[in-house]
């Protein structure tokens, strides 16, 4: 009897809750690992099946955590007390009323997800006519409703979209906009301030290389796409390793002059020299067409010996950015950037190769194509490259005179036409024409 109760017992180490804590960490970090190498083999198979079963288990996946991610942030706003509680301003009331009519909720529902009485709710549709309470984009003097209605509702679409590039956007359409104005409405604020640890303090003691004329200067560089969020894991080296499944190499070659990505490239890991050479010869070979100058940053596959006489032999002399100086490399880095910002976090980043390459030829036609570039004074990539330029003629002018006194009989009635390249809803294509 007294032996099997003392088989029953043991002992607990003192720092029992402590290793349960760090242990929940690295099985998390661990299921992440696996559920991307499982992911993985999903989006290579041979069976459609496969792939979209891989293709919605990894939406549903995403779905889960942002769920929980919006829990989290729910529970912390639910401890202010509800008299504290910053109020909804009247465009947002607005906003809550669409989203309750195209979720079909009802007033017990939507006060619920939007942590409000549903009293609140109710007096909110009793006086949806009252433009204090609830209201829509109010128009300006000189312009009349529906031109500050197209800015805001262009913002909502695509909200990665700056003020500056709202502007060229519309002005590429027909409607003729300044950048201040955009500013006005969609009430964003003017006070951006550069950011000093970014800012040269030391000239170059090279000579620059100035671009004359497409294909004269080309950039070149390597990036790293995670197909997670991100690589940090609970365990040493804290970090994922940087190859697929985890994450794609994309190499990149930008035209300094019109700022056109003339090729790009997809590897399953950090590429070679030779791997890189080779792809910047197909690019060549692909455009018909080679570069006076390559810049490159001191990377193992550029900083070499074999490139150096490729380039020789190419008749191509290479530059290299200068280390730890900001602004060397800096038109290929920002596109590097812009890409990461409207394209790949804006996706759930596919498995499978073909798929990936696809998404990045989609985004880099939209790019060179359709999107303004504030460098080319809101000229397009491909418009500067063939020296080109838009065919849209002028519909309003904030020059031509002011709209405000005009009846609203008069005033030109306007279509906002947004479509989506290949369905893309972060590539949008802005049209604005006379409606008939």
């Amino acid at each position: 009897m007294n032996n099997s109760r003392n088989h029953s017992l043991f002992h607990l180490p003192e720092c029992w809750p402590t290793l349960v804590r760090r242990t929940m960490l690295h099985v998390c970090s661990l299921a992440h690992w696996a559920i991307i190498y499982t992911r993985s083999m999903c989006a290579d198979s041979k069976l459609q099946r496969v792939r979209l079963s891989g293709e919605l288990d990894k939406a549903r996946n995403e779905i889960s955590l942002l769920q929980e991610e919006l829990r989290i942030i729910k529970t912390r706003f639910a401890k202010i007390p509800a008299k504290h509680r910053p109020y909804y301003p009247p465009t947002e009331r607005m906003a809550i009323l669409e989203l309750k009519a195209m979720r079909g909720w009802n007033l017990t529902q939507t006060a619920q997800h939007f942590m409000v009485e549903k009293e609140t709710i109710a007096e909110w549709i009793k006086r949806i006519e009252d433009n204090s309470l609830i209201r829509i984009p109010v128009p300006v003097n000189k312009f009349p409703e529906f031109v500050r209605y197209v800015v805001r509702r262009l913002k909502t679409l695509c909200p990665l979209m700056g003020k500056k590039q709202v502007a060229e956007f519309l002005t590429r359409a027909g409607l003729y906009l300044s950048t201040t104005t955009v500013g006005r409405f969609v009430k964003t604020s003017m006070s951006a301030k550069p950011d000093p640890d970014n800012l040269r303090t030391e000239p170059y003691t090279k000579r620059v290389i100035t671009a004359r004329h497409p294909n004269h200067v080309w950039h070149a560089d390597l990036t790293v796409v995670p197909t997670g969020k991100g690589f940090w894991t609970s365990w040493f080296p804290y970090a994922l390793p940087q190859i697929w499944p985890f994450c794609y190499w994309v190499a990149i070659v930008l035209d300094h002059f019109s700022r056109k990505v003339i090729g790009f490239a997809v590897f399953n890991q950090a590429p070679s020299s030779l791997e890189a050479r080779s792809f910047l010869g197909r690019t060549m070979g692909r455009n018909r067409c080679k570069p006076k100058y390559i810049i490159c940053d001191r990377s193992k596959q550029f900083d070499c010996n074999a490139f150096r006489k490729w380039c020789k032999h190419k008749k191509i002399k290479p530059r290299y950015g200068a280390v730890g100086k900001y602004g060397s490399i800096a038109i290929i880095e920002r596109f590097i950037r812009t890409m990461k910002d409207e394209c790949t976090q804006q996706i759930l980043v596919p498995l499978n190769f073909n798929d990936m390459r696809q998404e990045l030829a989609l985004y880099l036609t939209w790019y060179n194509e359709f999107r303004p570039h504030q460098a080319l004074n809101g000229r397009t990539p491909q418009e500067v490259y063939t020296n080109t330029s838009a065919n849209a003629p002028p519909v309003l002018s904030e020059v031509e005179g002011p709209f405000g006194d005009l009846p609203n009989s008069q005033l030109p009635e306007m279509k906002l036409l947004v479509s989506y390249l290949a369905g893309r809803r972060h590539l949008p294509v802005v049209e604005l024409k006379l409606a008939a």
